[in-house]
């Protein structure tokens, strides 16, 4: 696989370890066939990775402009156009699907409300038993994080390395 990024767009030079091991992670611990939501797309490594190796269907979304246009061409490059919508969305703001799993590597720096407004509102677009996959720094806030989201979802710490936190939130 191979994708073209820019500045102004997360990660633009490499991929970065945080979003990798979320990847991994999910690739051995989930079906095949799922509809997903990768929220905060960036230019769609995730949603597309998803959609050729896992035949997800992903639904993939942004607020950043360029970030979409390259999560376009980049579907396109990889062969999964097909299989994967892009869509201008401040978070959930033009979401309308139900999904299997909704997965994001959040912008931390971002701030929290806008994290919480990401992992908070994963429940209302995930089918029931649908989970919430996330990646979180241990130094960012991870433990916080964790048990914000155990008001509201079942959690599991799937893994961790170097610092990185990928909690699994499932829907009850």
């Amino acid at each position: 696989m191979s994708f073209l990024s820019d500045n102004g767009v997360f990660s633009k030079d490499k991929l970065d370890f945080g979003s990798t091991l979320l990847l991994d992670t999910i690739f051995n611990n989930v079906n095949n066939d799922l509809d997903i939501l990768d929220v905060g797309c960036g230019y769609g490594y995730i949603g597309i990775s998803m959609a050729k190796f896992k035949n997800a269907h992903s639904t993939m979304c942004d607020v950043n402009k360029r970030a979409l246009h390259l999560a376009r061409k980049n579907a396109s490059a990889n062969g999964v156009e097909d299989r994967c919508q892009v869509l201008e969305s401040n978070i959930y703001e033009n979401i309308t699907g139900i999904y299997d799993l909704i997965i994001t590597n959040p912008p931390i720096r971002a701030g929290k409300n806008v994290v919480y407004g990401i992992l908070d509102g994963a429940r209302d677009y995930l089918k029931e038993g649908g989970e919430l996959w996330t990646v979180i720094r241990k130094d960012q806030g991870a433990k916080s994080t964790i048990s914000h989201l155990e008001e509201n979802y079942k959690c599991e710490v799937v893994t961790k390395s170097k610092g990185f936190y990928i909690i699994k939130a499932k829907k009850h």
